[in-house]
């Protein structure tokens, strides 16, 4: 039984500053189906935001894919008109950002920002209120009235981040693009948060893509993982496949500085040697090499490929398991 075409299709995907041309992202290519989970975990710098990004067609001033197609439902969202890629954002495709307090607007109430999302899409009516208010409710929010009337600043951290979660789902979109959204909150804030999601996720049947530097943190959130490096995708694959079975050094490495509750006593955290690489300075090498206890003499004269399955994929001439 041949598999459904996928809701996300991102195909050999390159990015890179305008002027003064800096490669920032490279040949990634990976997809997301209907109900499907993906995380996209690395470093700071590794791309994942920027990637992201160009699938709402946000990249920064400066800065542009260059090659590579991205699919939704099959249209190249590269080609679409901007007025088009505007009707698509927050209708069909929403995402919900690290930081609420820049996200959101700081001196208009938030009952008004999260109208003004239904506004932007369609036409405001008198269920319209009720709409906004039932999307607060869903999200926790305890005081729906008393929420409609706020301005951000007079929300905790936790409770923003739930005001914008309702923002991103009020239009139920198909797709959500999570931008480490847990990543300032404390961590039992961070745990509700991510249920949260996980919970609104089942209910609706919507596809994520859940961007984090965390490999904690996405453990029980998504079906698959796509590990990042200077740029590049290193490792893909089921969760499962990924923490028992991890074949990249650097995938091995970040798993190795995760913290676990087998040990009995606190002690020193192992941690990956040297500094990344920036993506336009790699050249023809593998990324990785300068920080890899597995290099030898073809890693540093050839660029690795992804090979493999939607299960398990790796860029590797000499991965942890030899395989």
């Amino acid at each position: 039984m041949s598999k459904p075409p996928a809701l996300l299709s991102i195909e050999n995907l390159a990015i890179a500053t305008v002027q003064d041309p800096r490669t920032l992202i490279n040949e990634v290519t990976f997809e997301i189906h209907e109900g499907e989970a993906v995380g996209v975990v690395g470093e700071s710098g590794s791309g994942k935001t920027l990637t992201a990004l160009s699938v709402l067609g946000l990249l920064p001033r400066g800065v542009e894919v260059i090659k590579g197609a991205i699919k939704y439902k099959g249209i190249d969202l590269n080609t679409l008109p901007p007025q088009e890629m505007r009707k698509l954002r927050g209708s069909e495709i929403s995402m919900v950002y690290q930081d609420p307090m820049t996200a959101l607007n700081p001196v208009m109430k938030l009952g008004k920002q999260l109208l003004e999302v239904i506004e932007s899409h369609e036409e405001v009516t008198s269920e319209s209120d009720e709409r906004v208010r039932a999307a607060l409710r869903e999200v926790g929010i305890p005081d729906v009235g008393r929420a409609m009337e706020s301005y951000p600043h007079e929300f905790s951290g936790g409770m923003r981040q739930r005001v914008m979660i309702a923002m991103a789902l009020i239009l139920s979109p198909k797709l959500l693009i999570a931008d480490e959204p847990t990543t300032a909150l404390d961590v039992t804030i961070q745990q509700q948060i991510l249920s949260l999601v996980a919970e609104e996720r089942r209910k609706r049947n919507m596809s994520m893509l859940w961007i984090t530097h965390d490999l904690g943190v996405v453990a029980n959130l998504v079906d698959r993982l796509i590990v990042m490096y200077a740029g590049r995708i290193v490792e893909s694959g089921t969760v499962k496949e990924i923490f028992t079975n991890p074949q990249h050094p650097y995938t091995y490495g970040l798993l190795a500085s995760l913290p676990t509750t087998a040990d009995k006593e606190r002690k020193r955290l192992t941690s990956i040697a040297g500094v990344p690489q920036k993506p336009w300075l790699v050249g023809q090498s593998c990324s990785f090499a300068p920080r890899c206890f597995k290099v030898q003499l073809e890693c540093k004269k050839s660029v690795p490929q992804l090979v493999g399955t939607l299960e398990k994929s790796v860029a590797c001439f000499h991965p942890v398991g030899g395989q």
